[in-house]
């Protein structure tokens, strides 16, 4: 599970707030796609499939807003890897099959449209653009299990049709 990407470079304390905002939660996907990370207002319309977020400390702390990871899903975002998540933001993605990666150091060997390349399974960052290599925190074989196939409720669909047999 090999993704690269362009990195999008974000700071610290980012919060479900900015990646769904409440009053944008009803809102058909063209109008709520205008403000995800409306903090940097040409995120939405310049992020490419498979652009990558970094980002420091905290990223996803606040509400337990699912949106706010699925958000970034539909848009394209390949994977999020930050010194740190909220805990219920990195369960929601989890959840839906949206990788997130605990990766020290990363937010200091990053910058702004540099090329990353992830390993999911063995959390290996690297920076493509300087060469340089960090080890972030790997998934258990369980949340991989989760990731592969395509998210929570496809494994327990799974689970409940071997259950019965079928």
């Amino acid at each position: 599970m090999i993704s690269k990407g362009r990195v999008w470079k974000f700071g610290h304390d980012v919060d479900t707030d900015v990646m769904a905002p409440w009053s944008s939660l009803t809102e058909p996907w063209e109008e709520r796609r205008k403000v995800i990370l409306h903090i940097r207002p040409e995120f939405a319309e310049q992020a490419r499939p498979g652009d990558i977020i970094v980002a420091g400390r905290n990223w996803g702390c606040g509400s337990s807003r699912e949106q706010a990871p699925e958000n970034l899903k539909n848009l394209g975002i390949g994977a999020v890897v930050a010194e740190s998540f909220g805990r219920i933001y990195f369960r929601n993605s989890v959840a839906i099959a949206f990788p997130n990666i605990v990766c020290l150091g990363v937010h200091d060997v990053f910058e702004e449209g540099d090329e990353m390349e992830l390993d999911l399974s063995t959390a290996r960052v690297r920076n493509l653009t300087c060469s340089t290599e960090l080890q972030g925190q790997s998934y258990t074989a369980e949340m991989l299990n989760i990731l592969e196939k395509g998210g929570l409720l496809n494994v327990l669909k799974e689970r409940l049709l071997n259950k019965a047999g079928g």
